[in-house]
């Protein structure tokens, strides 16, 4: 295996790939869909997962380690739990996750543990019952909050919960997710929001890092916590007496571009080397014309070559912001 063709112009080994299966999700999340309707994807436009699996492959030969299964919403679309089996068959893979909204992970966390799947992050953006269904248009927190204490109970290590900082919307309450930390094991993790797509809340002037470190640092004092391996770009701590972690995500504020090993397969089968950027290469026409692997590996090593080495988010410039949807892009 060659684990070092997947290095960009600026000499970051890309060997994470965020792998979206579905657009479809099964909350309207205010930060990541638009208000208007928007198009669907048609079934026939979306990979088949012999598809996912094929360009995951090819991938792991060129260096891919970590494997994010992301959607949308990933558990809605069908098929999805032996398609994981799949995954966490291949060889090659040393860390395989799943991002979820939880709306389904009581009633399927058997499923996604038979899989081989251990690793989860689930997005709750508040612990207030009303506040929710405002951010995702449904009724949805016990729901969510059953399927994390089942995900818990079943061994699953880590459990991220990804908290989006809404300025005006939950900012009230950053405190309060950071004190789970002292009763539960969850990796708390604070996002900034990012201008991405057109979405009903415009992220305005957003709530970054520093700010949402300061309010929680009431708690206590926050200890670093050293990072592993396979580690994304959260700053880690541990409050003083806690048994969780909390982290920070400084997209904006502090953004860790010189350290970016990822790359996007969406849905739809455009391969994105930035999240914050429109540029992407096309699997989905070469796959069904019978392209064969040598020309898959040319797609990912032109596309590694498109990677900025950088943003300008925290330059208000806003051509610099995606035009693509979070839920599209499988963010």
């Amino acid at each position: 295996m060659n684990s070092d063709k997947l290095i960009d112009n600026c000499n970051r080994h890309l060997n994470y790939l965020r792998v979206s299966i579905t657009d479809r999700c099964n909350l309207r999340c205010s930060y990541c869909m638009p208000q208007e309707r928007f198009p669907r994807l048609d079934h026939s436009e979306i990979l088949s997962y012999e598809e996912i699996l094929r360009l995951i492959r090819v991938g792991i030969s060129l260096g891919i380690s970590k494997v994010r299964i992301t959607g949308g919403e990933p558990l809605v679309r069908k098929g999805v739990y032996p398609f994981l089996d799949r995954l966490n068959r291949m060889d090659g893979l040393r860390d395989i996750s799943l991002t979820t909204n939880g709306m389904l992970l009581a009633d399927n966390i058997d499923r996604i543990y038979q899989s081989g799947i251990r690793r989860i992050n689930v997005s709750i953006d508040t612990l207030d019952r009303d506040r929710y269904r405002q951010i995702t248009g449904v009724d949805g927190l016990p729901r969510v909050w059953r399927g994390i204490q089942a995900a818990l109970e079943k061994g699953f290590s880590p459990i991220k919960l990804n908290v989006v900082a809404l300025k005006g919307i939950n900012e009230d309450e950053l405190v309060e997710m950071a004190r789970l930390s002292f009763e539960y094991p969850f990796h708390i993790r604070f996002i900034e929001q990012m201008p991405i797509g057109n979405s009903q809340a415009a992220p305005g002037k957003p709530l970054l890092a520093p700010v949402i470190k300061q309010r929680i640092g009431a708690l206590g004092q926050l200890r670093k916590v050293e990072k592993t391996a396979h580690d994304g770009p959260a700053q880690r701590y541990r409050l003083e007496g806690a048994i969780g972690e909390v982290g920070f995500i400084p997209a904006i504020s502090q953004h860790f571009c010189e350290r970016c090993n990822r790359l996007r397969l969406t849905a739809s089968g455009q391969l994105r080397p930035c999240l914050l950027s429109d540029l992407q290469e096309d699997f989905k026409g070469p796959l069904r014309a019978g392209c064969s692997d040598a020309d898959i590996t040319e797609i990912y090593l032109k596309a590694v070559q498109h990677k900025p080495c950088d943003h300008h988010l925290n330059k208000d410039r806003a051509e610099d912001a995606s035009s693509g949807q979070m839920h599209a892009i499988g963010g």
